[in-house]
C-alpha cells in the first residue's frame, strides 16, 4: 500500500522494501530538476557574463559544462535502485563498510553549503522584490524574517520525507519553469544576444582561463548532486531499466539550461544597462535583476525565489538528515533531520548576519565540490569493474554495528579506494584558482584557468584502476561473473558477525539490473 504524502517517512537508510519502492524515473527527473530549477542556478548562469564572456561564448561554456556534468553524474543514479540505499551508504563496496563515512561526510558539506546558498539567495531576492513591489524595508529585520521563513518550510517538508519532497517538487518543476519562460517575456525587449562582453578576441590571454572557469561552475552544478541522487533513486524497483534511470538523471541536469540561459541571458542585460551590478571586485546579480526589471514581473521574481528556495533546500537537506542517522546509529532520520536542520539554520544565520560569509561559503562549496568529484569517479568506476553486482546485506554492516562481510577489508576500509579520493582531491585541490578568495599552489599552472576538476577526475581514473590492477580485491567482492577490466585475488572473505543478537549473517546478494 503506498504510503500518504501527509504520512511522516520511517524509513532510514535500510534497503527499502520491495513493496514500498513505486517511484519511477520520471519522479528521479522531477526531484534532480526541481532541485536546480532555482534561483541559485541563475546566479550561477550569470558567471560567463561576469568573467567577461559575450553571450555565445557564456552559451558555449555553459553547455560545455552542463553536459560534461550531466554525463559525470548520471551513473550516481544506478546504486538507488541495486541497493534500495543512500549512495554513501552503497559507497562501503569501494571504500569499506567504515570509508563509507567520507561520503556521509561531503554530503553533510554539500548539504550545508548549498541550503545557505539557497536560502540567502532566494531570500535576498524575495526581499528585494517585495521592497520594490509593496515598499517593504529592506532591513536585516526583513531579511531574516525571509530567511527563516525558508529554512523552516524546508525543514518541515524534510521531515515529512520523501513522498511530501515529491510532491512539493512536481509543484516546484512547472510553477518555476513557467515563470522563467514568463521572464523571456519580461526581458525579450533589452535582451541583446550580440551582447560582445569585454574580450576582443579568443587570443586574449584571459580568455581561455575566463571559458574553462565559466563552464567548471556550471559542470559544478550538476556534481553538487551526486552524493544525494540515491537518496531519491532508492524508491525505485531494482529492475528497471539501467538506461531510463541514468536517462532521467541526465535529462534533469539538461533542463537546467533553462534557469542557466535566463541568468546568462539578464546577466548580459545588466551588463549593459546597470553594469555596477556585474563589477568582477563586488558582483550583485540579484541587486542587478531587480534594477532592469519591469515592475509586473516583481511578483513572479519573489514567486521564482520562494519555490526555488524551497525546493533547492528539500532536496540538499533531506538527504543529510537520512545520511546522519545511518552513522549515528540512535537518531531515528527524522530526529537526524531535525538536528541538521536546526545546526543548518543556525549556520545561516549566524553566517550571513555575524560573520559575513556570504561569499565566502560560494568558495567552500566550490572546494566541497572539487573534493566530491573524485569520488563519484570511484563510485563509477567501482559500479563498472563489479559489473553492477552488490550485497545489499553487507552494505548495512556499518549501520548495524556488525564486522566482517564482503566489504570489510582491512578493518572496515578499502585503502584503494580511500587512497584514490585522498590522493585524487589533495592533488586537485593544489590546482584551485578562485581569485580573491583561494589559489592553490599550483593553481597559476595553467595561464589562471582552475583546472582542479579535471586533473582531479583524470587522477582519480587512472589511480583507481592502476591500484585495482596491481592489487586486486577478493574475488568475493564481485560476484558470480568476476571483475571486468581488473583482477582479483584468491583472499578470504570474512563472514558477518556482531550485532544485536550477536549472530552470523548470512549474506544475500543483490544483482545487477
Amino acid at each position: 500500500m503506498t504510503a500518504s504524502i501527509t504520512e511522516v517517512e520511517t524509513n532510514g537508510v535500510e534497503r527499502i522494501p520491495d513493496a514500498d519502492r513505486t517511484a519511477r524515473p520520471v519522479d528521479l527527473f522531477r526531484l534532480a530538476f526541481g532541485g536546480a530549477n532555482t534561483f541559485a542556478t541563475c546566479v550561477l548562469g550569470a558567471f560567463p557574463i561576469l568573467f567577461g564572456l559575450s553571450f555565445w561564448q557564456g552559451l558555449a561554456a555553459t553547455l560545455l559544462g552542463l553536459v560534461a556534468g550531466a554525463l559525470l553524474l548520471a551513473p550516481m543514479a544506478l546504486f538507488g535502485p541495486t541497493n534500495g540505499t543512500n549512495n554513501a551508504v552503497s559507497s562501503s563496496a569501494h571504500l569499506g563498510v567504515h570509508g563509507r563515512i567520507v561520503g556521509s561526510f561531503l554530503s553533510l558539506l554539500t548539504a550545508v553549503a548549498f541550503f545557505s546558498i539557497s536560502v540567502w539567495s532566494s531570500g535576498d531576492a524575495l526581499v528585494g522584490g517585495a521592497h520594490r513591489l509593496a515598499g517593504v524595508p529592506e532591513s536585516d529585520v526583513t531579511y531574516g524574517i525571509a530567511y527563516a521563513i525558508f529554512a523552516g518550510l524546508v525543514l518541515v517538508v524534510c521531515i515529512y520525507g520523501f513522498r511530501f519532497m515529491l510532491m512539493v517538487n512536481k509543484i516546484a518543476v512547472i510553477a518555476a519553469s513557467a515563470l522563467f519562460v514568463l521572464g523571456a517575456f519580461a526581458f525579450a525587449g533589452d535582451f541583446d544576444a550580440g551582447y560582445a562582453g569585454t574580450f576582443t578576441s579568443t587570443a586574449d590571454p584571459l580568455f581561455w582561463p575566463s571559458f574553462i572557469g565559466a563552464a567548471l561552475i556550471v559542470l559544478s552544478n550538476p556534481v553538487s548532486f551526486g552524493a544525494f541522487l540515491g537518496d531519491w533513486s532508492r524508491y525505485i524497483p531494482a529492475t528497471t531499466p539501467r538506461r531510463r534511470v541514468m536517462g532521467a538523471a541526465f535529462l534533469a541536469q539538461i533542463a537546467t539550461l533553462l534557469p542557466f540561459v535566463f541568468g546568462l541571458a539578464t546577466a548580459s542585460i545588466i551588463a549593459s544597462k546597470a553594469a555596477k551590478y556585474v563589477d568582477p571586485a563586488a558582483p550583485n546579480y540579484v541587486g542587478g535583476l531587480l534594477a532592469i526589471s519591469p515592475g509586473w514581473y516583481f511578483l513572479p521574481l519573489c514567486l521564482i525565489a520562494l519555490i526555488g528556495g524551497l525546493s533547492t533546500g528539500t532536496t540538499a537537506l533531506y538527504g543529510t538528515g537520512l545520511d546522519v542517522s545511518s552513522v549515528f546509529t540512535r537518531f531515528s532520520r527524522v530526529q537526524s533531520t531535525f538536528f541538521i536542520g536546526a545546526l543548518s539554520i543556525a549556520f545561516i544565520f549566524i553566517g550571513r548576519f555575524a560573520l559575513n560569509l556570504a561569499q565566502s561559503i560560494s568558495t567552500f562549496a566550490t572546494l566541497i565540490i572539487t573534493c566530491t568529484a573524485p569520488w563519484m569517479i570511484v563510485m563509477a568506476l567501482g559500479y563498472v569493474t563489479r559489473r553492477g553486482w552488490y550485497d545489499a546485506d553487507a552494505l548495512q554492516v556499518f549501520n548495524r554495528r556488525q564486522t566482517g562481510g564482503r566489504y570489510w577489508f582491512n578493518h572496515g576500509w578499502n585503502w584503494r579506494g580511500m587512497a584514490t579520493w585522498f590522493i585524487s582531491a589533495g592533488v586537485a585541490l593544489l590546482f584551485t584558482n578562485l581569485p580573491g578568495q583561494f589559489v592553490g599552489p599550483l593553481g597559476n599552472l595553467a595561464n589562471g584557468a582552475d583546472i582542479s576538476l579535471p586533473v582531479g577526475l583524470a587522477l582519480a581514473a587512472v589511480v583507481y584502476l592502476g591500484l585495482l590492477t596491481v592489487f586486486p580485491e577478493p574475488r568475493g567482492v564481485y560476484g558470480p561473473d568476476g571483475p571486468r577490466f581488473v583482477r582479483a585475488s584468491d583472499a578470504a572473505v570474512l563472514p558477518i558477525a556482531g550485532g544485536p543478537d550477536e549472530e552470523t549473517v548470512a549474506a544475500e546478494p543483490a544483482t545487477a539490473v
